[in-house]
């Protein structure tokens, strides 16, 4: 019931974001007037998002540290992270593939024929397009500091951590370690209880998100870019129906309460366009469909950072639609080609701010495209950010599921029916494996 209610809140919290949003922006004397009063929603949108990312660093920790811990052996972690990489990779090659046929199919940015813009002009993106490169990549991947990876949000940093500690701790076999992870443990419920207090304020999160993306840029701007953006949403949904389709293959008709209990964080990350605002809500409600918690802390974590199967789309799209719009002429060999160099640039970028136009304009000049065709989509990347990221959620969670089934670490289809049923089932959390109670 309480998780009934927070979605409808945060529906209600949409609406009226939309409705204040157009309000103020037609009511507005000037553009920097709406972009003034954007600001104080912006307040409010800033100090969510923040208790938000409070809570990331030690969740991602714990539960991945348990996890780890709990695995009888090392060759387990192995297996559940060579699953996961392989349906990561695969993922990701189908939503570029996907993204690649639809943006040629309909040649959203064909006739536009804009001219190359001066090497001067300057996007509203920071790019640190250097820091892209494979060799800076693969060297951030590993943490200088613990602490420096904890206070900076850097969830693969503190995933490498976590990997070596969770190895380490299971490995120590006396009572001390065993105190530890009991610990951890409690450390786990402790966040997760956390989470629950900070997601009773996601509605008026997502309300003055949405508020202040209306009052700046209001409704014209998505009349001015409907083509792109229907195309987009449509992609997103072939997108959405490969991956169900996927996840029933293995799931079979559990997979449809999957997505039911997913609705939360999915509309979640639909208002605010941030995955770590969803990510503690995706864990929670996929150790609640059955997922054991030591494959949910390892698979979904590692997934944030390589496993952003709206973003692949988003990127196909709009580095093919620049191409299109300034009209560069590209090869489907020259295509495919930029498509790949995208998958690889794009591991690791989720926690940068738009992270999906940093990493187009970073491989833009490479396939001598303008950078500054960026600026082209800066003006509705907040709606198109918005789709990418609930479709991450929606492939997250398929993923960790199908890991979980793969392993047998998932409550059986009947057992999940039976919870589905009553009301009052509880869960066991005893033996690292959750089995539904009998109804009583």
């Amino acid at each position: 019931m309480k998780r009934n209610k927070l979605t409808l809140w945060i529906m209600i919290g949409l609406i009226l974001g939309i409705g204040v949003g157009y309000i103020c922006n037609v009511n507005a004397a000037n553009s920097a007037a709406a972009k003034e009063t954007a600001g104080y929603f912006a307040v409010v949108t800033d100090i969510f998002l923040r208790l938000i990312k409070m809570i990331i660093a030690p969740l991602v920790f714990a539960t991945l540290v348990s996890g780890i811990a709990s695995m009888k052996d090392s060759s387990a972690a192995g297996r559940i992270g060579f699953k996961a990489i392989s349906w990561f990779i695969v993922a990701s090659l189908v939503s570029l593939g996907i993204g690649l046929i639809l943006i040629n199919l309909f040649g959203v940015g064909n006739g536009m024929n804009l001219q190359v813009p001066e090497a001067t002009a300057a996007t509203a993106v920071k790019l640190n397009t250097a820091a892209l490169n494979f060799k800076d990549f693969l060297t951030h991947v590993f943490p200088k500091s613990f602490a420096d990876a904890m206070s900076q949000n850097e969830v693969l940093q503190i995933l490498v951590f976590s990997v070596f500690f969770g190895f380490a701790l299971g490995a120590v076999k006396d009572e001390t370690a065993k105190v530890l992870i009991a610990s951890v443990n409690a450390l786990t419920k402790v966040m997760l209880k956390i989470t629950d207090y900070v997601m009773w304020f996601a509605p008026v999160g997502v309300f003055a998100a949405v508020a202040a993306a209306i009052t700046t840029q209001g409704f014209g701007v998505l009349v001015t870019y409907g083509k792109f953006l229907g195309s987009f949403y449509l992609g997103l949904a072939v997108l959405w129906g490969v991956l169900i389709l996927v996840g029933y293959a293995f799931l079979r008709g559990s997979v449809f309460r999957l997505l039911k209990l997913l609705r939360s964080p999915v509309m979640l990350a639909f208002s605010t366009a941030s995955s770590e605002a969803a990510y503690p809500k995706t864990l929670e409600q996929l150790e609640r469909f059955g997922v054991s918690n030591k494959v949910a802390g390892f698979v979904l974590p590692l997934g944030y950072s390589f496993n952003l199967d709206g973003s692949m789309m988003y990127q196909a799209f709009a580095a093919i639609f620049i191409a299109q719009a300034f009209n560069v002429d590209m090869p489907l060999s020259q295509q495919i080609t930029m498509l790949l160099v995208l998958m690889i640039s794009s591991k690791g970028m989720a926690g940068v701010a738009r992270a999906s136009l940093v990493v187009v304009a970073a491989i833009a000049p490479m396939f001598h495209l303008p950078e500054a065709g960026v600026l082209l989509l800066i003006g509705i990347d907040q709606f198109l950010d918005m789709g990418r990221t609930a479709t991450n959620v929606i492939g997250n969670g398929i993923a960790t599921a199908v890991v979980a089934k793969l392993e047998d670490e998932l409550n059986s289809p009947d057992e999940l029916g039976a919870a589905g049923r009553d009301a009052g089932a509880l869960l066991d959390l005893g033996d690292d494996r959750r089995t539904v109670a009998a109804a009583r």
